[in-house]
């Protein structure tokens, strides 16, 4: 928790003199009971009222009003996450032949399907969510929007084939990103915050390099975020010119992918299944879709500076008749 106007802090340094000066009049007071009629004439010169803790009770909760209405004066804040309007992610997804493996279960493609359906269906409305699909080329782009049924139909209709163009991939999705406006009116402000996730299983084959195009997302404070999707242990079966087929090993390039991330300034995950995947999905749409904001709290202090003060009043006035 942080203050608005901590200078109202320093005024918490007369509580201790309060109490001091709270128990020196109680002290004196009772001096000068004492003085007054000796300790067994008391019950018939003064009636006896309630005493021990009950009677410190009234003048302990205004104390603790008054610390409470303190800070309250001294504005305090805490930081939450709120939406962030107009954040957009855009999903970088391999759709090469590679995701035909089938260690991901049912296969790699249909497993990053899933999880991306998953992702547009929970992640939030404002957050606008494009994609590029890639495998030896692009295969299809969506700018970002917050109608996701183009992408959804876009990731049903492709299939895997072909090499592996990460560099062309993320180039799209990086001007794409950066060619959104800063504001509907024109007027040049912050970037609105973005992200990109790319997922891949295999190794970049041809195009630009994916580590110079990550290069250029840090300079545009975009970073990569990179999911290695599959094991080690995957295959797939390609023909060879003769008609014959042959088993190939595609396990994922984690070392490329996690080159892109550190230089982008994102972070790298591995996933096995498409609930790991979603989850993914859904933790970075998050992280882009809000941002941290202070918010004041200084009426929960003060309404309960008053609730205290009324609180106080009422048990002075039942046990002692009498307001202090």
């Amino acid at each position: 928790m942080s203050f608005g106007s901590p200078g109202y802090l320093a005024a918490l340094l007369l509580v201790p003199v309060l109490v001091a000066a709270y128990v020196w009049w109680e002290r004196r007071r009772r001096a000068g009971a004492e003085a007054f009629a000796s300790p067994k004439l008391m019950p018939a010169v003064a009636p006896l009222r309630p005493g021990g803790v009950r009677r410190h009770t009234p003048a302990l909760i205004y104390g603790i009003a008054m610390v409470a209405l303190l800070l309250a004066l001294a504005k305090p804040e805490r930081t939450v996450a709120v939406p962030e309007e107009r954040a957009a992610v855009m999903l970088v997804t391999d759709i090469s032949g590679s995701m035909e493996a089938t260690d991901v279960n049912p296969t790699r493609l249909q497993a990053a399907r899933v999880a991306s359906y998953r992702f547009l269906e929970d992640a939030p409305k404002d957050l606008r969510v494009g994609l590029v699909a890639f495998s030896d080329s692009i295969r299809a782009v969506e700018a970002p929007a917050t109608d996701r049924a183009p992408i959804r139909d876009t990731m049903q209709r492709l299939g895997p084939q072909g090499g592996t163009a990460t560099g062309d991939a993320l180039d799209a999705a990086l001007r794409s990103l950066k060619s959104r406006k800063s504001s509907s009116s024109g007027v040049e402000t912050k970037k609105p915050p973005a992200a990109i996730v790319l997922l891949s299983d295999g190794a970049h084959t041809s195009g630009k390099d994916p580590v110079e195009v990550a290069r250029e997302a840090k300079e545009a404070k975009i970073p990569i975020n990179t999911i290695a999707l599959g094991t080690d242990d995957g295959e797939i079966e390609v023909k060879r010119r003769d008609g014959s087929t042959a088993t190939r090993p595609v396990p994922p390039d984690r070392e490329t992918l996690d080159e892109i991330a550190e230089t982008s300034g994102g972070r790298t995950f591995d996933a096995n299944a498409d609930d790991e995947l979603a989850e993914v999905y859904e933790k970075l749409g998050s992280e882009v879709a809000t941002k941290e904001e202070k918010q004041q709290v200084t009426g929960l202090f003060a309404g309960g500076a008053a609730l205290l003060v009324l609180m106080g009043g009422l048990m002075s006035l039942t046990w002692f008749g009498r307001l202090p």
